[in-house]
Order: C-alpha cells, then sequence, then structure tokens
C-alpha cells in the first residue's frame, strides 16, 4: 500500500505525464508549420470563407442553445417532476452518440420524415448553411444545459428566500438574483457550447454535407485538404483552430478568475 507521500510523488508524476503529453502534441503540429505557410493559407480565398462561415454559424447556433438550455437547467436542477429523469437522460443523447450518428438522426428527420413538411414553411435543412447551425446547436446544446444545470444546483439559495420575503416575485428573484449568482457558470457553459460547435463535423457533415465555398466550416475544410493531400492546407487551419481554442479558454478563464476575486 503507497504511502501518503508515495502516493502524491505518484499523482504529481501522473500529472506531469499528461501535460508533457498534450504540449507535445500541440508542438507536433506547430514544428510541421511554418509563418510562411500560416500567412500564404490566411489569404486564401477559401480559407476566409471557412472561418468566417464557421464563426457566424457556431455563434447563432451557441446564442439557439443558450435560449433552449437556459431555462432547461433551471428546471431540471430545481424541480422534481414526473419524467425528469427520463427528460435530464435525452440532454445526455447528443453528448453520448457519435456526432456521425446523431448527424444521420438529423438528416432522417429533416428529410424523409419532416423534410416535406418544413419545405412547405421555407425550412430547409439538408445540404444548406441551416443544416449547418442546427446540427451545431444540436451538438452544443446538452453542453450548456448540462452546465447551467449544475451551475442552478450548486447556488446557495438563501438570498433567493431572503429576496422573496422582501416581496419579489419569482421572476423578480430569477432575474435579479438568481442569474446575477450563476453569471461564471452561465458564462462557461456559454463558452463550452460555443467551443463545441466550433469544432462540429460530423453532425455537420451529414446533415448539411461538405460542400466547399457552401457549408464549409473549418473542420470541413481540414477533412477536405486532407483527402486530397493538401497538408499545407490542413495543417494550417487546424493550427488557427488550435490557436483559437487556446486564445478563448485563456481568456475565459483570465475572467472567470477576476470575476472571483472581486
Amino acid at each position: 500500500m503507497l504511502k501518503r507521500g508515495s502516493l502524491f510523488t505518484f499523482f504529481w508524476a501522473i500529472l506531469i505525464f499528461a501535460v508533457l503529453f498534450y504540449l507535445l502534441l500541440i508542438f507536433s503540429i506547430i514544428s510541421y508549420s511554418d509563418l510562411e505557410m500560416l500567412a500564404g493559407v490566411l489569404r486564401d480565398p477559401e480559407f476566409r470563407f471557412a472561418i468566417k462561415f464557421t464563426l457566424w454559424t457556431s455563434t447563432l447556433a451557441t446564442a439557439l442553445a443558450t435560449i433552449v438550455a437556459l431555462p432547461c437547467g433551471f428546471l431540471l436542477s430545481r424541480y422534481r417532476f414526473k419524467g425528469r429523469a427520463f427528460f435530464d437522460t435525452l440532454f445526455d443523447i447528443p453528448i453520448i452518440l457519435p456526432p456521425l450518428v446523431s448527424g444521420i438522426a438529423l438528416l432522417i428527420f429533416f428529410g424523409p420524415f419532416w423534410g416535406d413538411r418544413l419545405a412547405r414553411l421555407g425550412i430547409n435543412a439538408v445540404f444548406t448553411p441551416l443544416g449547418v447551425i442546427i446540427a451545431q446547436w444540436f451538438i452544443a446544446t446538452p453542453f450548456a444545459t448540462k452546465t447551467f444545470k449544475h451551475t442552478f444546483a450548486s447556488l446557495d439559495r438563501r438570498m433567493e428566500k431572503v429576496a422573496r420575503t422582501l416581496g419579489f416575485t419569482p421572476a423578480m428573484v430569477f432575474y435579479k438574483v438568481t442569474l446575477p449568482l450563476a453569471r461564471n457558470g452561465i458564462i462557461g457553459g456559454i463558452i463550452m457550447a460555443w467551443a463545441r460547435a466550433l469544432g462540429e463535423f460530423g453532425a455537420t457533415a451529414m446533415l448539411a454535407g461538405i460542400t466547399r465555398m457552401k457549408t464549409e466550416t473549418l473542420s470541413v475544410a481540414v477533412f477536405l485538404n486532407m483527402s486530397i493531400g493538401d497538408m499545407k492546407f490542413a495543417l494550417s487551419t487546424a493550427l488557427v483552430m488550435l490557436l483559437i481554442a487556446l486564445f478563448l479558454l485563456v481568456v475565459v478563464k483570465v475572467f472567470l478568475s477576476d470575476e472571483v476575486r472581486t
């Protein structure tokens, strides 16, 4: 049986190993790229389309995911009702299922199952930019919902009860007390959902296709150019996605740490 000192030494060794492995992965991508290659790709019309398209679709999908996830996370964390466990489990499906399977389900739903009815309403999701947004929304929403649920469940509810004794309505308590208390967790959930939408590939490819300059997200651009052997474009695009992710995480962590200190 390990002694306490030996146990913590073992823990530190595992932590260092994991950190080194992640750093080496990042370095492996950087080592096969150079500034000249990256600058050339940044000027490429296909890359510019892919990054603009990815940013606006993922941002819109995240906004829609937040609109859905916020009330769902709150209700699942605060209320006990019949079917609650089943409803909660439904939000786990996009997380557990491979994105390709989720994409097939979306393709069937927006294709032969409901496609004709939706088309009469002007909703055409199959092989269109709208399909990209729907796929990103479908994959990102559970991550936001789970984060919001845990955030609301972890709040100290005494301040909410005090607000009720002061005459606040339930809606006023939610907007003036609960949301400010849950601000950091909500921001974290939004960022997690956005990051997941930003890198989505499987469900997007199934529902919206992988058409250049039409439904081409950054992930799709990497796949398309890797499939034809254009390593320069694929590696540079992957590096840009990596830098965006690192920058986003650093900004969020700094912001949240500042919020905690204040």
